[in-house]
């Protein structure tokens, strides 16, 4: 019995250490981690609910796997459920090997955080947005991307000649 209580013990310990690491913030927190004037964020909202989410992720760990030695920062946020978080998530994150960080947005009102994410964001998911602060670029796209079409417009910003506007 001992055994048995140690076991679930330790398991119960590495599943609150494993979910410890998907950070909860809020929209404005979101705006604030994704500041830095010399990094191109690309920024995936999406859920373990939505099936075209869930098929676009390894778009994604390919991102995240191309410009692993550049100064871009690839973040999936998750809009899941406040029940399923943190345990859910932390279990399907680790069963899909999503490499990017993943944050769990806690606003739940989505009439107040989706237009501080982007104006022109009706709410549906997948959403991917591009920013480069530094460069005053911002790129938002409602529904599914692909590796090769965020490679493309990453390519652009990050080039030594990309100017604002243009």
């Amino acid at each position: 019995m001992k055994k048995i209580l140690f076991g679930i013990t330790i398991l119960a310990l590495s599943l609150h250490t494993y979910a410890q690491q998907i950070p909860a913030v809020s929209a404005e927190e979101l705006i604030r981690y994704t500041s830095s004037k010399d990094t191109l964020y690309i920024i995936n909202f999406w859920a373990t609910w939505c099936p075209p989410c869930v098929q676009e992720l390894p778009e994604f760990n390919e991102i995240k796997s191309k410009y692993k030695d550049a100064k871009v920062k690839v973040l999936l946020v998750s809009l899941d459920f406040k029940q399923d978080y943190p345990y859910k998530l932390a279990r399907f994150v680790e069963k899909k090997q999503l490499a990017p960080e993943v944050l769990w947005l806690s606003d739940t009102d989505p009439n107040q955080f989706v237009p501080k994410i982007d104006d022109s964001w009706g709410g549906s998911i997948p959403a991917t947005i591009m920013v480069h602060p530094g460069k005053g670029y911002r790129h938002f796209t409602e529904g599914s991307v692909t590796a090769r079409e965020i490679g493309r417009l990453a390519e652009r910003v990050l080039s030594d000649s990309y100017k604002a506007g243009k």
